[in-house]
């Protein structure tokens, strides 16, 4: 359906004027080659919701490499990795386009790789494009911009409302991701996801496992990004998504019988997750690695469950179990090696502060802590007071009130020793001229007593050091 503007239009457009000015540059240049070329998908719907971004998306009967040219003249830099399926991308100022040919894409039956095949009108890109909220544009080579909208994506904006274009079923066979990209949505934009939709995706969720890794992280990275990620968690296991993805999560979900209490782990890692994310300033704005680790911190609690006699349960070790879960899931989901020791680190030293009691660490303690923690220090402050997710007030001002005693004492201590730096009080060359030694294993062991009795007795200064090592040293065998 073509119509004129209407107001959602006219707000689109004076969206797109406003906040991408280079856009009709570009429409003229497509105009003057003889091409078609309108604003499309997310780009329609962010300018309607007046949140236009910079990043723009187009379609344009243009085939790819007439696209190339013609963004190679308008544009300062130009890729064309995405060329195989219809896409160049471009870059002029802060604006960056890209540009796909009409198209419709699909997956066979037991494929990882979409094939891909040009359309031949706007309105056939449309109708395989994932939801009606992203399929809509605004064509802007034929005189005064076009409001097209053939599946009711307007409406279903107003209503706050995820349908497909075409059937469900449909939709996500052309692209299985699209049901992981309907629980991204949801918590994205706060939006329902229509009953037929849910069906699918409960139906069709097997389908998920031909989706390469990466296409699974980079999707589910932008859920667990968004300002309400639990609403796309549930859904994905609620629809059995997560079963394949993201297999520790449901599994949280542990048995409750009326003899051996315990708290609900799977919506206490939800809660977690959402106190985290209300911590996220002390981290300069939201973080991937405190998300992934408040939803992954309790994961070895399943493998570690065991019934108390007499009643109770316990989870003994179950963060050394959760670290080392959280590293093999993450590796399937091809996270980079950074993220992934950084979150394995992080659920390792979850409990630690437990052993804090009301304050009875010694300030040999409280270096190791820190020792431990490195660079990872306040996201460990983050999560262990996420962490705590009692009802009762007294409980949780207690637990507050200890672990600003922490901090406070490893401010102290920061501020006379430099914690984040410690380091043995002599160095290696230090210990080889001492020891008349040559770079052996020696000096390891060496440094490492040194950084023992640095960590138990603060600073000791070169001379106290030196003595020390020489004592060390004439008991060595």
């Amino acid at each position: 359906m073509k119509r004129a503007l209407g107001a959602a239009g006219e707000l689109a457009i004076r969206s797109l004027i406003d906040r991408a000015p280079l856009a009709s540059s570009l429409a003229d240049a497509y105009k003057g080659a003889g091409f078609h070329l309108a604003l499309v998908g997310g780009s329609v719907r962010d300018a309607i919701l007046g949140r236009l971004g910079n990043d723009l998306d187009f379609t344009t009967n243009a085939k790819p490499a007439v696209s190339k040219k013609i963004l190679s003249k308008w544009a300062e830099n130009v890729w064309d990795t995405g060329i195989a399926f219809g896409t160049v991308v471009g870059k002029r100022g802060d604006t960056t386009v890209e540009v796909t040919t009409y198209r419709s894409e699909s997956y066979e039956i037991d494929s990882r790789n979409p094939n891909v095949e040009y359309g031949d009108s706007l309105e056939g890109d449309l109708s395989r494009r994932d939801f009606t909220i992203n399929a809509m544009a605004l064509e802007l080579t034929q005189g005064a911009p076009i409001f097209v909208d053939p599946h009711g994506g307007l409406k279903d904006l107003g209503d706050r409302l995820l349908r497909t274009p075409s059937s469900a079923e449909q939709s996500f066979s052309d692209d299985p991701l699209r049901m992981m990209r309907a629980a991204r949505f949801a918590s994205q934009l706060n939006f329902t996801v229509a009953d037929d939709v849910l069906q699918a995706m409960r139906e069709m969720a097997g389908r998920i496992s031909i989706i390469s890794a990466e296409r699974v992280r980079d999707e589910f990275t932008k859920l667990l990004m968004s300002e309400n990620p639990r609403t796309g968690i549930t859904m994905l296991v609620e629809v059995g998504l997560a079963d394949i993805i993201l297999p520790e999560i449901p599994r949280l979900k542990l048995e409750i019988d009326e003899h051996h209490h315990h708290k609900d782990v799977y919506e206490h890692s939800l809660t977690v997750l959402e106190q985290a994310i209300a911590l996220e300033d002390r981290l300069n704005g939201p973080n991937l690695v405190i998300r992934l680790a408040a939803l992954l911190h309790d994961i070895g609690k399943p493998k570690t469950r065991s019934l108390i006699a007499g009643g109770g349960v316990s989870f003994h070790h179950h963060e050394v179990v959760g670290a080392r879960l959280a590293r093999e899931r993450l590796k399937k989901l091809r996270f980079d090696g950074d993220t992934i020791e950084e979150v394995e680190k992080l659920i390792a030293l979850h409990l630690r502060f437990h052993g804090y009691g009301q304050g009875e660490w010694t300030d040999s303690a409280v270096r190791r802590y820190v020792r431990d923690a490195g660079d990872l220090l306040v996201h460990l402050h983050v999560l262990t007071r996420a962490d705590c997710t009692t009802r009762n007030k007294r409980k949780a001002d207690s637990l507050a009130a200890v672990y600003d005693s922490l901090e406070e004492r490893i401010d102290e201590l920061m501020q006379q020793e430099e914690l984040s730096k410690i380091r043995p009080d002599l160095d290696g060359a230090q210990v080889m001229t001492l020891l008349n030694v040559k770079p052996s294993a020696t000096v390891g062991r060496a440094l490492d007593f040194l950084l023992e009795l640095r960590l138990e007795n603060g600073p000791l200064g070169e001379a106290r050091a030196t003595e020390e090592l020489m004592k060390w040293w004439a008991d060595q065998p």
